[in-house]
């Protein structure tokens, strides 16, 4: 039961308070803060550092509130420093995350790009995460469709796409139901919150 009585939902994992907004939600929706050496804060996307955790949403006002408003000495209860535009650090850092987990599914075989192997794992129902460029053509991009349960992926770059695929750049792509499927769409929803 939580404080109003209300039976929790612990599908969703464990739960975190945001220095920001002052919301517990679901850490996977969250950005992990530790103070490292020097009282240089820092972004611990992996969750693994060393240290108490001071927990943003993955949120860009909400990131932007904690810097402002030096909530991350007041959560660390001592003096810290913030690196130059944190948010961009941070958001930079979770595009490397996708995209490096984008380029391990593909040479595991559970990712594929291009229009025509993407429009043939969605055929076919082996896509489980339709992935289109924030920055294609809406006319190529209204042909294919998010696969039924499925998820979509659309604010990562033609070339930070690409970056995952060994190409220049990458429009359209598939993620198949393999093990990374869900790290994949947990991280690239971190990063929505940033880009939106």
């Amino acid at each position: 039961m939580s404080r109003g009585g209300q039976a929790k939902d612990r599908s969703d994992g464990p739960e975190r308070k945001c220095i920001a907004t002052g919301e517990a939600q679901p850490k996977h929706g969250m950005i992990r803060f530790v103070v490292g050496p020097d009282n240089m804060i820092v972004p611990d996307l992996m969750e693994k550092l060393p240290g108490r955790g001071i927990w943003v949403s993955s949120d860009r006002t909400a990131l932007d509130t904690a810097v402002a408003k030096k909530l991350f000495a007041r959560a660390a209860k001592q003096p810290v420093t913030l690196p130059e535009d944190l948010t961009g650090l941070v958001e930079t850092a979770l595009v490397n995350r996708v995209t490096s987990l984008l380029a391990m599914a593909r040479k595991s075989g559970d990712a594929v790009a291009g229009y025509e192997k993407v429009k043939d794992w969605l055929s076919k129902d082996y896509a489980d995460v339709l992935i289109q460029a924030s920055d294609g053509s809406e006319r190529g991009k209204n042909k294919l469709s998010t696969p039924y349960e499925g998820s979509f992926i659309g604010w990562l770059t033609s070339n930070e796409l690409g970056l995952a695929f060994g190409r220049e750049t990458v429009i359209h792509a598939a993620l198949g139901t393999g093990g990374l499927s869900k790290r994949v769409v947990e991280e690239a929803a971190r990063l929505r919150g940033l880009r939106a």
